[in-house]
């Protein structure tokens, strides 16, 4: 079997864990639950189930009638490669790509108080979030099920991570040349 790439595997997951979903829903989940952490294009989430219909790791089922929308079910070889997938410990390496970091490297090369600028609105932007991701996480009951557990850990992933962007921001703009806590 070929290897995916996360973004199929995103596909494959929201069908395992919410039921037959026609892309427009695996859109509107994607952005509730996973765009936070793994950004996906909106025409991604049209063009791979097909493609993973295809592979034999959904099976797509067109309404008759009415919108003829195109509905992705699992397969049980969509199953078993989710599981394959769930159950290889082993990732890539975590991508990076904050704008506000690549400005903070060259920020020698700007006015010094761009810097101060810059982590104002960061430390802002990431308070923000931070509140946002805590609110999310106090209205879950991870006791009641497994969706709510996983949500419960990623967002704990997301509460930290953004309290300590939040932290280092607010550091930096109290004082751009503090290089060590």
């Amino acid at each position: 079997m070929a290897e995916y790439g996360p973004a199929r595997y995103v596909v494959l997951g929201l069908v395992a864990r919410h039921g037959p979903m026609t892309p427009y829903e695996l859109k509107a989940r994607v952005e509730d639950d996973i765009q936070p952490f793994w950004p996906i294009l909106h025409a991604q989430l049209y063009r791979i189930p097909p493609e993973l219909a295809r592979a034999g790791l959904l099976r797509e089922e067109t309404e008759t009638a009415g919108r003829r929308r195109r509905i992705f079910h699992l397969t049980d070889a969509g199953r078993a490669a989710l599981e394959r997938w769930l159950g290889d410990p082993d990732t890539p390496e975590a991508e990076t790509r904050d704008p506000a970091q690549l400005k903070l490297f060259f920020a020698d090369l700007g006015d010094p108080s761009d810097i101060v600028a810059l982590a104002t609105q960061q430390a802002e932007r990431h308070r923000t979030l931070l509140a946002h991701y805590a609110s999310l996480r106090a209205a879950l009951e991870p006791s009641q099920d497994s969706r709510q557990r996983s949500r419960a850990r990623v967002l704990r992933l997301g509460v930290l991570h953004e309290r300590a962007h939040a932290e280092f921001w607010e550091s930096m703009a109290a004082d751009p040349e503090k290089l060590d806590d």
